[in-house]
């Protein structure tokens, strides 16, 4: 162990999955949330010590819907560890380990869902419950609030979303915006609830080490600035999942497994997971050199927190597990502490500085989710608020607004517009979005009976937002 602490790291490791519970299969919908879970939040959560993970509403109400667990359980069965069975004996032979090691991993997942039997939440509050994680809410459908047409619609996206989080996990440690997007205003909406602290990302205003120090807001909440040039480090075209030993996450066999390494040579299992121990140990030492660099400028330890999509560990990077493993187990031999969020807060005073709107996402800006490939999906949004909030207010019976609010939440996903901007999945996310603002429409010149199709989503739900002035 170090004897000289140079700064901390809070790592914050945002779980988001699309609303797909009962929204197709292969190649699009509830795949991808059965692929998360075992390949992404089972092996990091087993892992995962000082650190703070967000779960956001969609991804806690899909786990927690009836039916998932077994569904998930089949599928691992089935397509996963069948798959890569059959491809272990019957692929190349060069190709046949790293077949057979994906069967193992998957087995392994196999053995961790029949502990959690069908309380699938129970994977993210038990580390919590242990001590080992802190937990943050989110926006009730990851809605980019800064996009939203009011703010009583902002409001319902933060008050469901934390409606939903107290009742699974208990007081959250903080709130995610979705996407990082940050508006001038939007900490007077977190405080009006209690929220101690939001993520943001203001890289594209700021020098290079200002980020290391949290900044103060007149409201109250504490924005945590993330740093983005840390970040770079794995989220980048030439970061550390682009290593050539690693696995190819788009080169898959007809079964569906991932023999073949970015290099295009058979996949070493073994070989690859050393270079991911390797990697973290390269992250520490940098990471290290930074904070030092901003100790010996500021005279005082700076504060990394360093914010990725926890579906980059284990999904997209299969090694990702291996190099949070070395991160975890390394940090204190680096000189470099592991907070939480909340930790995080009591060691780091906050420093007034003005914030600007910004997100995560390319360029720093909106134009991923309000541009004009998109455009028709935001104005649609907006205009579908706008008419939902008239009938709420205008007195539409309570079973139909709560029908048509759900709509209304599941049109309003970022997750929507990004995927259609880049092509990602097909008309999956386009129609998607078109489908929910017909069926709100629906509820509310219909009067219709509310129907099942959105079974599970925002059980939490409250129309008191929307009603405030």
């Amino acid at each position: 162990m170090s004897d000289e602490r140079v700064g901390d790291l809070a790592i914050v490791l945002h779980s988001h999955m699309p609303y797909v519970e009962g929204y197709g299969t292969y190649p699009f919908g509830e795949e991808w949330l059965f692929d998360a879970v075992c390949r992404s939040y089972l092996p990091v959560l087993d892992i995962a010590r000082d650190l703070t993970l967000t779960v956001t509403p969609t991804l806690a109400d899909q786990l927690e819907a009836p039916g998932v667990a077994g569904r998930l359980r089949e599928f691992v069965a089935e397509f996963r560890v069948g798959s890569a069975d059959a491809d272990a004996a019957d692929a190349d032979p060069e190709l046949r380990p790293a077949c057979a090691a994906e069967a193992e991993r998957y087995r392994a997942a196999q053995v961790r869902l029949e502990e959690l039997g069908d309380d699938l939440p129970a994977l993210f509050r038990g580390p919590m419950e242990q001590g080992r994680v802190e937990l943050m809410a989110s926006a009730a459908t990851h809605a980019v609030l800064p996009l939203l047409a009011t703010r009583a619609g902002a409001r319902l996206q933060i008050d469901v979303g934390l409606r939903s989080h107290r009742r699974r996990f208990g007081k959250p440690a903080g709130f995610w915006l979705p996407e990082c997007a940050y508006a001038p205003g939007i900490e007077q909406l977190l405080a009006e609830r209690g929220v101690p602290c939001f993520c943001t990302d203001q890289s594209g205003q700021e020098s290079d080490l200002e980020g290391l120090t949290p900044a103060a807001t007149r409201d109250g909440p504490v924005a945590l600035t993330i740093d983005w040039e840390a970040i770079q480090w794995l989220w980048s075209g030439e970061g550390y999942p682009s290593d050539p030993g690693h696995a190819d996450f788009h080169r898959k066999s007809l079964r569906g497994t991932r023999p073949w390494a970015i290099s295009g040579a058979p996949y070493d299992p073994d070989a690859a997971a050393a270079r991911a121990g390797g990697q973290g140990k390269e992250f520490l030492a940098s990471l290290a050199e930074r904070l030092r660099a901003h100790r010996d400028l500021h005279d005082r330890p700076g504060l990394c927190v360093f914010a990725i999509d926890t579906e980059l560990l284990g999904h997209w990077w299969w090694e990702g597990p291996d190099w949070l493993a070395a991160v975890v187990e390394g940090a204190a031999e680096a000189g470099v502490e592991l907070v939480g969020v909340t930790d995080a807060l009591d060691r780091h005073p906050a420093a007034p500085r003005g914030l600007a709107a910004s997100t995560w996402g390319e360029g720093k800006d909106l134009r991923t989710w309000d541009s004009r490939p998109v455009a028709d999906l935001a104005w649609a949004a907006r205009r579908l608020e706008l008419r939902l909030i008239r009938g709420v207010r205008g007195g539409l019976p309570e079973a139909v607004a709560e029908r048509a609010t759900r709509e209304l939440l599941a049109l309003q996903a970022s997750d929507w517009a990004f995927l259609d901007s880049r092509k990602q999945a097909g008309d999956y996310a386009y129609g998607r979005a078109v489908a929910h603002g017909e069926a709100m429409l629906e509820a509310i010149h219909s009067a219709a009976h509310p129907d099942g199709r959105l079974r599970s989503l925002a059980p939490d739900l409250s129309l008191a937002p929307l009603l405030e002035p």
